[in-house]
């Protein structure tokens, strides 16, 4: 559940600082009779985010025995990616987010159409909401649907009213400190699901298992015990991990820490020629 909760209200913020700025931006420009379309645009986002994360519960209940722990393997490793590559990138891309935006939301209202602007609230939207999707669907696997469902709602109970209160200017958040406590939070339960997916796999029968257990602190403290089960859900803490399970364990932080940031800065660097070239065209 606080796994659910913590990404929900990650993603949350992040949809309703988006939602903000698109909404002060049009109060800001006296265009406020086109709001309608941006909330068609903010709704058909969150309907298609929903429609995600039901298939993917819907896929996964129908499979069984291998096909079943490949495929939340799977899941849990496309997550993984998504969530620390989203992490990283939007470290780089927070200070440009708002500028971007606007000027994608000025474009929209120059044409005249409505169309225009439905489709920049719905594609600003609908990237938060698809990554959160994903994520819980995959937290789904490793603790179970119900907690999942209730920390995520709780969480976007709590991000719709942050958004709504910095939106009024009732309350001030520090924004880059939250995100920068989220993100090691994330990090850390990054970490774990990738662990988790190796172990699908090698449950599979697609990874050698090499050495069984390296270890077991079972007896110290088992993977069901209350403790054990919130650092399952939070880190994928396993009391026996085996050997491909930790060694892929440190080469995540490997790759998170050192690959990763490069990668998303090279992304950055190949956009930036072409968002300057957009910019003196238009």
């Amino acid at each position: 559940m606080v796994a659910a909760f913590l990404i929900a209200l990650r993603e949350g913020l992040e949809a309703s600082l988006i939602i903000g700025i698109v909404f002060s931006f049009l109060r800001k420009t006296g265009q406020t009779r086109y709001r309608r379309y941006a909330w068609a645009g903010v709704g058909a986002a969150l309907a298609l985010s929903a429609l995600v994360a039901l298939g993917i519960q819907s896929i996964g209940a129908k499979l069984e025995g291998p096909a079943e722990q490949i495929f939340e393997g799977t899941m849990m490793l496309l997550a993984t990616l998504v969530l620390t590559w989203m992490i990283y990138w939007m470290k780089v891309q927070a200070r440009s987010l708002r500028g971007a935006l606007e000027s994608e939301l000025a474009q929209a209202l120059e044409t005249g159409s409505p169309r225009s602007l439905f489709a920049v609230t719905f594609f600003a939207v609908v990237r938060e909401g698809v990554e959160m999707a994903l994520l819980l669907a995959a937290t789904a696997f490793v603790t179970n649907g119900m907690d999942t469902l209730i920390g995520s709602l709780l969480g976007l109970g709590a991000a719709a009213l942050t958004g709504v209160l910095l939106y009024a200017s009732v309350v001030r958040l520090n924004i880059r400190m939250f995100f920068s406590v989220s993100s090691v939070l994330l990090l850390l339960f990054a970490a774990g699901l990738f662990a988790s997916s190796l172990h699908e796999f090698q449950e599979a029968g697609l990874l050698l298992t090499i050495q069984e257990h390296i270890w077991d602190v079972s007896r110290l403290l088992s993977a069901e015990s209350p403790i054990g089960q919130v650092l399952r859900a939070l880190f994928g803490y396993n009391p026996s991990p085996s050997l491909v399970e930790v060694i892929g364990y440190g080469g995540y932080w490997a790759f998170a820490l050192l690959a990763m940031p490069w990668l998303v800065e090279r992304r950055v660097r190949q956009r930036a020629p072409v968002a300057l070239a957009s910019g003196r065209s238009a």
